[in-house]
């Protein structure tokens, strides 16, 4: 069912994503509707101008032209991939000593994450009931909490990485009252299904996967509330399927082209980020990840700097319960190892209405990624907000004041 990828290279000139089945695509000249014919030649008998007609230019020589752009595309692509690979060992060297110092440090927790069952705390009624979806698209099955059915509003909730459905536990009991709130365990996340191919984690599947929930759920458009990778989704599932998409909430995440331009001019980001160099490797970061029971994600949820604040032991074992299945870390890692699949990504004008919230101390992204992102919208169309205090974990480090922010954009909705 993943078949090749269906999302074009952004540096084409002709490019663009996955189609909405429900809208239609005009071909214009300068006065709109389609090209008109070729005036006919008129008589030189009368003093007129013979108008010749147009002639298409051969496509050999098209293809003549276009070649030296497309070489140095290929050329441009390879040496990004050769650095990427490079900073790749770098990071597996950093991150090899990280995992092996956790090993030396805690040896009875032995060289892999122990599988764990599932803890209480992610059986809580109060969040809502927990159900499957069936995929029109790709016939997969995807998890999901449902509260608030019929209360309002589709509100459609997208997690990051490493997280799940339960990052937003916050928000599941805040907005349930007033609209049927929907937080998914996107493709590769346990219990959802998990393709073992990396070809099946491509971004315009992963956007297809939205569109299927959104439609299979019954509704024509959501309020899409997303974090962290669900962001990066996000920016691109408004721009492709515009009309699905109401109104968006985006938390700690900027747009994939606008990260990428960004980082290649702050060499910072790309430091905060090395990461994603590491997770281009086959097999190592899974076994990294899971070295010492799974220490390394366990600094991620509870450092006392850039974790999650107030996190119970409870609430931790709700995101490592997913990942301690066998191969319940490559999913996730598989959404890494297509980002540079399309590179370079082209810039595009956002335009959809969203509430931006970003932290002040966020240690993964930069402050300056905001500027970035307003200056690609639509003037009007953008309201952002810096956290002060807050970190990369919004949603669940405050909630209160993001509860809000997100009360005050949808008031008109409320009606």
């Amino acid at each position: 069912m993943c078949g090749g990828s269906l999302y074009p290279s952004r540096a084409s000139v002709s490019s663009a994503g996955p189609v909405d089945p429900d809208s239609t695509v005009e071909t214009q000249n300068k006065g709109g509707g389609l090209p008109a014919p070729a005036p006919p030649a008129q008589s030189s008998d009368h003093g007129s101008v013979v108008v010749p007609e147009r002639k298409d230019m051969p496509e050999f020589v098209v293809t003549a032209l276009l070649a030296p752009s497309r070489l140095s595309l290929k050329l441009l692509r390879a040496l990004v991939m050769i650095l990427v690979y490079l900073a790749a060992l770098v990071a597996a060297f950093v991150y090899s000593c990280v995992a092996l110092t956790n090993v030396l440090c805690h040896p009875r927790r032995g060289c892999c994450g122990r599988q764990r069952s599932a803890p209480e705390c992610l059986r809580d009624p109060t969040l809502g009931e927990h159900c499957f979806l069936t995929l029109r698209s790709s016939g997969l099955r995807l998890h999901y909490v449902s509260a608030g059915r019929g209360n309002g509003p589709l509100m459609l909730f997208l997690h990051g990485f490493p997280e799940n459905w339960f990052s937003w536990r916050y928000q599941l009991r805040e907005f349930q009252s007033h609209f049927h709130v929907v937080a998914v365990d996107l493709r590769g996340y346990s219990p959802s299904d998990a393709p073992k191919d990396v070809d099946c984690y491509t971004v315009d599947l992963l956007l297809t996967d939205i569109k299927d929930i959104i439609l299979g759920l019954g509704y024509s458009k959501c309020i899409l509330v997303s974090h962290d990778w669900g962001a990066a989704l996000a920016w691109d599932f408004s721009v492709y399927f515009p009309s699905l998409v109401d109104r968006m909430i985006v938390v700690s995440g900027p747009p994939m082209s606008v990260f990428q331009e960004y980082s290649t001019r702050h060499i910072g980001q790309l430091f905060r980020s090395n990461y994603i160099f590491l997770f281009q490797l086959p097999w190592l970061p899974e076994k990294l990840l899971s070295l010492s029971d799974f220490q390394i994600l366990k600094s991620i949820f509870t450092h006392h700097k850039k974790g999650i604040p107030r996190l119970s032991p409870c609430e931790l074992e709700a995101f490592l319960y997913p990942f301690s299945h066998p191969g319940g870390l490559s999913g996730p890692i598989n959404y890494y190892r297509n980002v540079f699949r399309n590179f370079p990504l082209e810039p595009k004008e956002l335009s959809k209405p969203t509430l931006l919230l970003w932290g002040e101390k966020d240690f993964s992204l930069q402050q300056g990624l905001v500027e970035a992102i307003e200056s690609h919208f639509v003037p009007g169309r953008l309201e952002s907000h810096i956290l002060p205090g807050s970190g990369h974990w919004i949603p669940q480090s405050h909630p209160e004041e993001m509860h809000q922010y997100m009360w005050a954009f949808l008031q008109d909705l409320l009606g």
